[in-house]
């Protein structure tokens, strides 16, 4: 088979397509024949070594995929080869990919493997922030910031699922029109300068959840807007040096600073994550949620989509092919 490696964290100049032996399959585990591989901003940062977990060497990028199931390991049940798949695996940015068992979930007839390949963490990270961290009810209003990336696209439509009103933000023209496809109720700029005045006249008033996977110059702004009992979600920080915020405020506002970890979550309570994914492809199984497919490379343009993930010019998840299914 084929895969993308390095043997440094140095630049993204270090990646090769390599031949290779294909994985070797544990107990509990299965390969996946790949169709499309995620790429999201955290995948680019941990390629280049600046992640806050540091990849083992060599290292081949890509831990989300869409496929076919190859082969399946001993013990492994429900499963079997030939399944339509989304999975976390071991080095994606191959033509066969190894990972467990419990993180491979078959898809509905209606979702592509390029669907597939940036969905999980995504969508799970909505719904664990929006559900469980902010308690979203029917008919709140949820600022979302950095609205046309993969969270924040995926932040729109759960969040809608959910009942409340939407008001997207993002930086140009393009996105905002992307967030309005997805479902948002309106959209606004992301100028600094007199921002939080243009987002209380279209919110009508105070919004009462953040959904905040940028924390850049609106960390601040965005958090003061907040109503009472608001709740802004910590959900990333692409938007550049980590912010603070006076701890008065929180008093002030009688709102939270709530931190969203999906890496964890998924840790610490994975039962409560597989009945998430359960949720969203039971919603993408009847037709109300249809993840989009931002911009798709080909496996040999793997390098110029790590470079494109990091820019953040993306409109949804960017994918690399790696098979034509």
């Amino acid at each position: 088979m084929r895969k993308v490696v390095a043997e440094t964290l140095d630049s993204i100049d270090g990646y090769r397509i390599v031949e290779a032996e294909a994985p070797t399959l544990g107990p509990g585990e299965v390969v996946v024949a790949v169709e499309a591989v995620g790429v999201g901003y955290a995948d680019a940062l941990v390629a280049l070594g600046r992640y806050q977990v540091k990849p083992p060497l060599p290292h081949t990028p890509g831990g989300e995929v869409g496929g076919r199931i190859a082969a399946v390991g001993e013990g492994v049940e429900g499963l079997k080869v030939g399944d339509r798949v989304m999975a976390q695996v071991r080095g994606g940015f191959a033509e066969l990919a190894v990972g467990p068992a419990a993180g491979v979930q078959v898809i509905p007839e209606a979702m592509t493997a390029a669907e597939a390949a940036g969905f999980r963490i995504n969508y799970i990270t909505a719904l664990h922030g929006l559900r469980d961290r902010a308690n979203v009810q029917p008919g709140e209003t949820v600022v979302v910031l950095g609205a046309a990336g993969g969270v924040g696209a995926a932040g729109i439509q759960v969040a809608k699922r959910l009942g409340a009103r939407v008001i997207a933000t993002a930086s140009t023209e393009e996105k905002r029109d992307f967030c309005l496809s997805l479902g948002a109720d309106a959209a606004l700029d992301t100028t600094p300068e007199g921002w939080r005045d243009r987002l209380k006249a279209v919110a009508g008033g105070a919004p009462t959840v953040i959904y905040d996977p940028v924390c850049g110059p609106l960390f601040e702004p965005a958090f003061r807007s907040l109503g009472w009992g608001g709740r802004h979600l910590v959900m990333g920080f692409v938007g550049g040096p980590i912010p603070a915020l006076p701890s008065n405020l929180t008093l002030m506002k009688g709102s939270a600073l709530v931190g969203v970890d999906v890496r964890q979550f998924l840790i610490f309570e994975p039962a409560k994550g597989r009945e998430h994914l359960e949720t969203l492809m039971g919603w993408v199984a009847a037709g109300s949620l249809k993840p989009p497919v931002g911009r798709a490379f080909a496996f040999e343009d793997f390098a110029p989509a790590l470079e494109f993930a990091l820019t953040g010019q993306g409109l949804g998840k960017t994918v690399v092919t790696i098979v034509t299914p």
